[in-house]
């Protein structure tokens, strides 16, 4: 997993929690990183996972809650470090739909060994989307985040619905109509 996925964590954690919650989460850890990352560096996806789990165990907050929050905060760093690929897109369900056609060969173009998860497009019409969720990682609510950010992103909503496909969460189907 590409270290800017933990160092916007540990970011949010800090800006939400504080810094003794970074500390602490990475403390009840056991992470061969020490939990010393780099934007640009490669880390185990298996730290990810503790350090969410040690957040939800002190905050409370479940992992997919905390997921969500992350997703909307990593989506402004899209907007801030990446405003071309925004531009590209007039329409949510448009940007949504491209995600492993475009947006993903873009993102390898950067992080070549980046390992993403997989979009299948079902269905598409102008105001709905139908498109399955793979990954081995399980994290299908930072994609719902990113999601729901995307028709933020252009003044829009959506109802957007997860179904499982398999029950621990690495295929889902996400149902998304406009509003």
């Amino acid at each position: 997993m590409k270290g800017i996925i933990f160092t916007e964590f540990l970011e949010l954690v800090e800006d939400k929690f504080g810094v003794e919650m970074v500390d602490k989460i990475i403390l009840q850890s056991k992470l061969d990183s020490d939990g010393v990352y780099t934007a640009i560096g490669t880390y185990k996806f298996a730290e990810m996972l503790q350090l969410l789990q040690n957040l939800s165990a002190n905050t409370g907050a479940s992992i997919d809650d905390l997921l969500l929050v992350y997703a909307e905060h990593f989506f402004s760093i899209i907007e801030a470090n990446y405003p071309g690929l925004l531009a590209t897109y007039k329409d949510p369900i448009e940007m949504l739909s491209s995600i492993e056609n475009h947006i993903h060969i873009e993102v390898r173009k950067i992080y070549p060994d980046a390992e993403l998860p997989t979009f299948i497009v079902e269905n598409k019409t102008e105001n709905s989307l139908t498109m399955v969720y793979k990954s081995s990682r399980a994290m299908h609510h930072f994609g719902l985040g990113l999601m729901n950010k995307t028709f933020e992103h252009f003044n829009s909503t959506a109802e957007i619905v997860l179904q499982k496909i398999k029950e621990d969460g690495t295929e889902v189907r996400f149902l998304i109509n406009k509003n």
